[in-house]
């Protein structure tokens, strides 16, 4: 059975917006069950009892057509009609005046501005109100069909809208991305092409990137003179390119680096790679491949080798010179024993004399290699620059003849130099008389000095310097031989006029002092070498100075211990100490001078060591010596300065170098506080 009357909760069920629905309002539940019988399969029927109540079901949904009572309880449906016209979202749902009484005209009229559409009198026929009830409800459902329809269309629209907007969007994200993937190209120092099969002059079909910035040349230019990639090849890598070019066509690839003259005349090293691309048949097709300047990194690993190289060389040089301090030690100790304990005549005296010359001058010798080395001792400070030109000036005044000028040219702000100035005197001495030698003929040398500030380039850390820059209008050198003429005992010069030291020393004596030296030269026109040392206050911090004064004043005995692994060395030691009074034991390593100091503890006044000793250093020696004898005085003796490795002695410890003389052994027993 049919119940008599559905419930909102009915209507608002799901499926139920499917249909129509149709609100009936009247306080009478015999005319809400007659009407919603007979409009029921036409649409979801939905009642209410009181004009209140209507409008609570208008907020909550629409309604195809409202059937209103004219006369209820409270309310009545002319105020009802007058609410629900008031509200925008009801004002157009039509509405039909449902009344028994007050058929006059009067009352029709005001039923029709009240907003009704229509007025049907009870008793209801059921035909009237199912047709009426039946034409609003089909125009509520092509309404709302019109409604959906239009929704979709808006729907698709802004669909479509939204695709064309993404659609422009990633068009603007991909244009965009092509301009910066161009752009970044195009700062690069890379070209991309591709290039035809044929075995023709070498012009690629299409290129990409800075080929004017690479090159200097315009592409078209390379279109006009197909012949310019393979005239253009440096002769030494002519024959490797052409051979690589030509053999691509067999293995489908390309690598090869060569260098290339640019439109400016200076070459560059180029990589150039290329694969072969095949079609989908996998035939051949056209060469896809990139050329890219490598010449900075190819200068960057050529300045890496040559720097090994002269590390390489700078570590045998040390350890020659290491040997040779040891042999002018024991020679010169001997010397110094013959002359104070054998009596001479005149022509032994000369004869000894003689000795001592040459071994001097093979001290000189090591001291050169040990400047190339950076293992001298410097002794830096503030070196202004006029001064420095002053002592340069007065030192070569009469070396260097009368067709031969130099001038100074130091910038009016030029700071200071940090470094040894007697060292840096010297090392422009070599340098304006190795410019002086290449002007047989006579010329101008110019010695200029500027500030410089630089940052980290790999070479110099970054700060502040003072460039020297020799410059002379001699014959050059040639660009095969600008890294070889700093190597020790390399020389241009004919047999017997240098000993290839000069440019080796000064090379090392700038790195020592934490600067760097460039050369630029030119075959018949001259060479520039630039000297890049620290300005004052931008210094890093040196080696500790190597220094030990003389003092004659008479000394008490001491006991020493006396460890060296050299012979010689160790025995003329330790006679240059007996003569000065002293009393000396010996020990031939660091293991057996520990085991002599612990078998006989508290007997020795003083430790003297060698630094280079195989197993055990000067060093650990004297820190295990005090281990054993807490204070005790010591000396390290070093054929050079390894400033990195002598630096962890203790502070009051004094360093003698090799080789040295009687003076210079008691000075230093008496700077070790023990005399």
């Amino acid at each position: 059975m049919k119940p008599a009357i559905r419930s909102l909760t009915d209507a608002l069920a799901p499926g139920s917006d499917e249909r129509a629905r149709v609100l009936v309002v009247d306080d009478d539940d015999r005319n809400l069950l007659a009407i919603q019988t007979v409009i029921e399969d036409i649409a979801d029927v939905v009642v209410a009892r009181s004009g209140e109540e209507a409008l609570r079901h208008l907020l909550r949904g629409d309604f195809a057509v409202i059937l209103l009572d004219v006369y209820m309880p409270g309310m009545d449906g002319y105020e009802t009609a007058q609410i629900i016209r008031s509200r925008e979202q009801t004002k157009r749902i039509p509405i039909v005046f449902l009344s028994a009484v007050n058929k006059e005209t009067e009352h029709l009229m005001r039923g029709y501005s009240m907003g009704a559409v229509d007025y049907v009198f009870k008793p209801v026929e059921p035909v009237v109100i199912r047709s009426k009830v039946t034409v609003f409800v089909d125009l509520f459902t092509m309404r709302r069909e019109i409604q959906r329809k239009a929704a979709q269309e808006q729907q698709l629209l802004d669909e479509n809208l939204r695709a064309n907007a993404e659609r422009l969007r990633a068009e603007q994200e991909l244009r965009l991305a092509e301009q910066r993937q161009n752009a970044i190209i195009a700062s690069l120092p890379i070209i991309l092409y591709l290039e035809s099969l044929d075995d023709g002059p070498r012009v690629p079909r299409f290129v990409s990137g800075n080929f004017s910035g690479v090159t200097g040349y315009d592409f078209a230019e390379l279109a006009r003179t197909p012949d310019l990639w393979a005239d253009r090849l440096h002769p030494e890598d002519r024959g490797r390119a052409l051979a690589a070019l030509a053999a691509r066509k067999h293995g489908g690839t390309l690598s090869v680096e060569y260098r290339w003259r640019c439109a400016d005349g200076e070459y560059k090293h180029f990589l150039d790679q290329a694969v072969l691309l095949r079609d989908a048949g996998g035939e051949p097709v056209e060469y896809a491949g990139t050329l890219l300047d490598v010449t900075d990194r190819r200068e960057l690993e050529n300045q890496l080798a040559h720097a090994r190289k002269m590390d390489a060389i700078g570590q045998l040089t040390g350890g020659i010179a290491h040997d040779f301090n040891n042999l002018l030690a024991a020679i010169l100790g001997g010397v110094g024993m013959i002359e104070r304990r054998i009596p001479l005549d005149e022509k032994q005296a000369r004869i000894v004399e003689m000795m001592r010359h040459a071994a001097e001058q093979g001290t000189e010798l090591v001291r050169r290699l040990l400047a190339f080395a950076r293992r001298q001792t410097l002794e830096p400070a503030a070196v202004p620059v006029d001064q420095l030109a002053r002592a340069v000036s007065d030192l070569l005044a009469h070396t260097l003849g009368g067709l031969v000028q130099l001038e100074w040219d130091a910038a009016e702000d030029v700071g200071q130099v940090y470094a040894d100035a007697s060292q840096l005197e010297l090392a422009l001495m070599n340098l304006i008389i190795n410019a002086r030698d290449a002007m047989p003929d006579g010329g101008l040398i110019t010695v200029s000095a500027e500030n410089r500030a630089i940052a980290d380039d790999g070479d110099l850390p970054a700060g502040r310097y003072v460039v020297l820059t020799v410059a002379d209008t001699g014959c050059g050198i040639p660009a095969e031989m600008v890294e070889q003429v700093l190597e020790p005992f390399f020389t241009t010069k004919e047999v017997g006029k240098g000993t290839g030291l000069g440019l080796s020393m000064v090379y090392g004596f700038v790195k020592q002092s934490g600067g760097s030296m460039r050369i630029d030269s030119e075959v018949g026109r001259g060479t520039r070498v630039e000297i890049w040392l620290p300005m004052v206050g931008e210094a890093p911090m040196l080696a500790e100075e190597i220094v030990g004064p003389v003092d004659q004043a008479p000394q008490r005995p001491l006991r020493i211990l006396l460890i060296d692994d050299h012979d010689g060395v160790r025995a003329t030691t330790a006679a240059l100490l007996e003569d000065l009074g002293h009393e000396v034991a010996q020990a031939e390593c660091g293991a057996s001078g520990l085991e002599l100091l612990t078998a006989r503890a508290g007997a020795f006044d003083l430790v003297v060591s060698d630094y280079a000793m195989p197993r055990q250093s000067g060093v650990d020696v004297l820190e295990r010596a005090r281990a054993v004898t807490p204070g005790l005085p010591g000396i390290i003796i070093t054929g050079y300065a390894d400033a990195q490795s002598v630096a962890r002695r203790p502070d009051d410890v004094v360093i003698l170098g090799k080789p040295f003389t009687s003076d210079q052994l008691a000075a230093a027993v008496r700077l070790a506080g023990a005399a």
